[in-house]
């Protein structure tokens, strides 16, 4: 049977990073890997800044948009049969910053997947630094992705004091707390370690973690509350005109919750990547890009939100 493992974690928390560590790792140990991005959007910008990986063991796939829930599902199923084939020993899923863990186990559960894969490690990544004044969709969200987890890996965790960790800590308890789930952590069952320093000891622990089977209240989160995301392409923003419109964007209550901005712009040296929430402002260089900005979050104002970056493209996936 293939091993398939979840990565999680709420928007800007460092899946990406991750998984780039994860990967490589499993890569050194003889796995065939297939990272498999599961997105709702059109176009997946962390499936880019992982194609320098892509090689004799690892492919990549993705699954992308559809009109709602079922129809993802159906989609994800779908790519796993396809896939099954194709003689991966592991696959890693990588989905969306605002993603139900219950699509995964409920893929799997089902034939033939349920007799093709066997359920590895359910990885939740969590930012030290997330704030506690997140909204109730999105304690849902990072209470959901920590119910089932194996291990809740800590990000960023040495840019912060150890008060900020056990902030994260309660952040995590209370969220779950308002799901109705059972399941709550301490400090010793969070991987604090700064990921610079992690170990051959320390990936063979998360490809070991497992998943586990808290219940808690489901709620429809991605119809109720207006998760969207809008793409600006091929705009030629250069890096002063992008930061004013970003930091504009994110601060303007007219453009709706704002959540993450991110996506690639060229400069005469090369290829930008950008990565904007409302705690980080980063812009790091990459061998290759897409001409895109993306606007992630929710109840969006599509005309407020084009009034700084034009007119948004309009992408459709059948």
């Amino acid at each position: 049977m293939i091993t398939i493992d979840l990565i999680t974690g709420f928007l800007g928390s460092g899946k990406t990073t991750f998984i780039r560590k994860y990967v490589s790792y499993l890569i050194s140990r003889g796995e065939n890997v297939c990272l498999l991005e599961n997105d709702y959007g059109a176009v997946n910008v962390d499936m880019m800044l992982l194609s320098d990986l892509v090689g004799e063991k690892l492919d990549m796939e993705m699954v992308a948009g559809g009109c709602d829930w079922d129809c993802h599902l159906r989609r994800f199923k779908s790519k796993l049969i396809s896939m099954g084939m194709l003689g991966y020993t592991r696959v890693i899923v990588e989905p969306s910053g605002i993603y139900d863990p219950d699509e995964f186990f409920d893929a799997l559960r089902e034939e033939p997947l349920d007799r093709w894969y066997q359920i590895g490690s359910v990885l939740c990544i969590a930012d030290a630094g997330l704030s506690a004044d997140l909204s109730e969709e999105d304690r849902y969200v990072l209470a959901t992705e920590a119910a089932c987890a194996g291990q809740v890996i800590v990000s960023k965790s040495q840019l912060y004091d150890v008060e900020t960790v056990d902030n994260l800590l309660a952040l995590l308890n209370n969220s779950l707390t308002g799901v109705h789930c059972s399941r709550r952590f301490t400090k010793e069952m969070l991987f604090t370690k700064n990921w610079e320093e992690l170990t051959e000891e320390d990936f063979a622990t998360f490809m070991a973690a497992g998943h586990q089977n808290y219940s808690y209240e489901k709620r429809q989160i991605m119809e109720e509350n207006e998760y969207r995301s809008l793409y600006f392409m091929e705009k030629g923003f250069d890096r002063k005109e992008i930061e004013e419109k970003a930091r504009a964007v994110l601060l303007d209550p007219e453009c709706g919750e704002v959540i993450r901005i991110k996506g690639f712009f060229e400069e005469k040296d090369g290829w930008k990547q950008l990565n904007v929430t409302r705690k980080e402002f980063t812009i790091a260089p990459l061998p290759k890009g897409q001409d895109i900005v993306i606007v992630i979050g929710r109840r969006l104002s599509k005309e407020r939100i084009a009034s700084y970056f034009g007119t948004p493209a309009d992408i459709h996936v059948d």
